[in-house]
């Protein structure tokens, strides 16, 4: 799992790429310090090369998504393969977050 995080202006954009299972959410928590750093911003999360996403990984999607309502920023998610966009929608997530 990797993550490349690009600041431009108000806009935060985030490409994740691999599996974001258990033992990769450990290093997602650490590596999306920008993330929530910019929580004030729009935050767009491209999925287009994430192949897997576990309940560990969903929490971190859900913490990113509390800062930023905190903070007054959003988060989007975009480029969602099938099997995943399944998965959000399953758990009830696909509520939560603004998908393109």
């Amino acid at each position: 799992m990797s993550l490349d995080v690009k600041i431009d202006g108000n806009e935060v954009y985030c490409i994740i790429e691999g599996r974001l299972d258990t033992a990769a959410a450990v290093q997602f928590s650490q590596e999306m310090t920008p993330l929530l750093d910019n929580a004030d911003k729009t935050i767009v999360l491209d999925c287009a090369s994430l192949e897997f996403i576990s309940s560990s990984g969903l929490r971190h999607f859900l913490t990113l998504r509390k800062m930023t309502l905190a903070k007054g920023g959003k988060v989007v998610i975009k480029n969602v393969n099938d099997d995943i966009k399944q998965v959000f929608t399953i758990t009830g997530f696909n509520t939560l977050f603004e998908f393109c």
